[in-house]
């Protein structure tokens, strides 16, 4: 369920489905459209027993922000709280009967906003237009905390979008001299595998809601050419918002625990995540 507290809306699924609601609901989409979106493309959390409900919740209380609050939807959230079922999936789960009791009481008044006129409908936002901070290809460097250069590439900057996302690639590089454009075309990638890390490899999206506040300590050196083309909507790599945290101290962790560690030697090279395979053909 994902689930980090008793709040109605604390819980993965119910975030999830508000968030993506109101991208649509921005865009422009009718909310009978979206719900029926929603429904259609959900169908797997909606069997789900444990799940269900943080789905409807979420969709009731986006449609009632909008005035449009559908009346069959409201009557299945108000089976769903009226007839406990919604507490019997946390005993199920074994919660505290004191979580509960708390849990009922935020059931009770959530019903009860439904119930209540909102004032006027939710405006909708107009999205912001945000261009990433680094250029595909850029080689970054920065100061780790031995006194060493650190260093990582910039493998691809999604522009015209919201957000502004690079995908970056944290090196090995770790130097007393700053490094060159020839150091990171020659690096490979850093894997991680202190604390409960399991030799990951350190490809993440780079979201700089608070980069100001830390551009000073990274230093563009150069650009290498980047082939390949990323594309983040069919990305396993993770996201993050920290470039002090998620890269510049991941990189400072790693190489201090390899202090007591053998080094990884599976690492893949910059090469391989910026260049193109060529195909060669040999005459028989």
């Amino acid at each position: 369920m994902g689930a980090w507290g008793l709040a109605i809306s604390s819980n993965d699924t119910y975030a999830d489905i508000y968030s993506e609601f109101f991208d649509l609901y921005n865009d422009g989409f009718e909310v009978s459209d979206i719900s029926k979106k929603l429904i259609d493309e959900n169908k797997e959390i909606i069997n789900d027993t444990n799940d269900c409900n943080n789905f409807w919740f979420a969709l009731a209380k986006a449609q009632w922000e909008c005035k449009q609050l559908d009346e069959t939807l409201f009557n299945r959230v108000k089976e769903i709280v009226e007839t406990g079922v919604d507490l019997e999936i946390w005993r199920n789960l074994d919660a505290k009967e004191k979580d509960i009791k708390k849990r009922k009481i935020n059931l009770d008044k959530f019903l009860i906003k439904l119930q209540t006129e909102r004032p006027k409908a939710k405006a909708r936002k107009k999205k912001i237009i945000r261009q990433p901070v680094f250029e595909k290809g850029d080689c970054l460097t920065f100061k780790l905390e031995s006194g060493n250069y650190g260093g990582a590439v910039v493998l691809e900057a999604i522009k015209d979008t919201e957000y502004g996302h690079n995908l970056i690639a944290i090196t090995r590089i770790n130097q007393a001299d700053k490094p060159t454009k020839k150091d990171f075309e020659n690096a490979s990638v850093l894997l991680i595998n202190f604390g409960n890390w399991d030799n990951e490899e350190m490809l993440k999206w780079y979201l700089p809601i608070r980069h100001k506040k830390i551009a000073n300590q990274i230093e563009t050196v150069d650009n290498i050419e980047v082939q390949i083309e990323y594309d983040i909507n069919d990305s396993m790599n993770g996201f993050v918002a920290d470039f002090d945290i998620w890269i510049i101290q991941i990189a400072n962790q790693q190489f201090e625990s390899e202090k007591t560690k053998p080094l990884q030697t599976n690492n893949r090279t910059i090469k391989e995540l910026t260049k193109n395979k060529k195909w060669q053909f040999w005459k028989k």
